[in-house]
């Protein structure tokens, strides 16, 4: 079954209701995770799955908060996956589609060991709107480039935001 990001968007602006913030940094990793897997070729299934891991990566904040009274990236992709599930299953996602979105969800801050596109993607796409969001020096946003950005695309983005000002 294709999915269908529009709904799941929609499911997600209801889950974060009253929170500008996370609603406008979801759909920002979204718009850029979608830029990026398009330009990079990725097949269609392998693009549905990267865009609803990108609308759903920080939908473990919100129990995160209320479990642990935090927010940190560990505790957002340990409590994740549950509450995405839910959704997913709600929008009649195949077992597939939900497995591999929510082992995004549960990796979206692990930088280490990325071994697929996807994963890969959302991280970029996720840093592009974080460096942005944060108040990062240069050496920060150095060191991010390293570490994190291998597609084209997503390094070229990462270069006309941060590196080259024009006024």
């Amino acid at each position: 079954m294709k999915t269908n990001v529009s709904q799941a968007i929609m499911e997600m602006i209801q889950y974060e209701s009253g929170n500008p913030q996370r609603i406008n940094h979801f759909l920002k990793v979204h718009s850029f995770a979608k830029a990026i897997g398009e330009m990079e070729g990725l097949d269609e299934r392998t693009l549905n799955i990267l865009e609803m891991a990108s609308v759903m990566h920080d939908i473990g904040i919100k129990p995160s908060l209320i479990k642990y009274h935090s927010s940190s990236g560990r505790h957002q992709q340990v409590e994740g996956p549950a509450p995405a599930t839910e959704i997913m299953k709600r929008l009649g996602q195949d077992a597939e589609m939900i497995d591999r979105v929510c082992w995004l969800i549960a990796h979206h801050h692990t930088i280490t060991g990325v071994e697929k596109i996807d994963h890969r993607i959302l991280l970029e796409a996720d840093f592009l709107v974080n460096i942005f969001e944060g108040e990062f020096s240069r050496k920060q946003v150095d060191s991010i480039r390293e570490k994190v950005f291998r597609t084209q695309t997503g390094r070229n983005i990462l270069q006309h935001m941060f590196y080259e000002r024009k006024e």
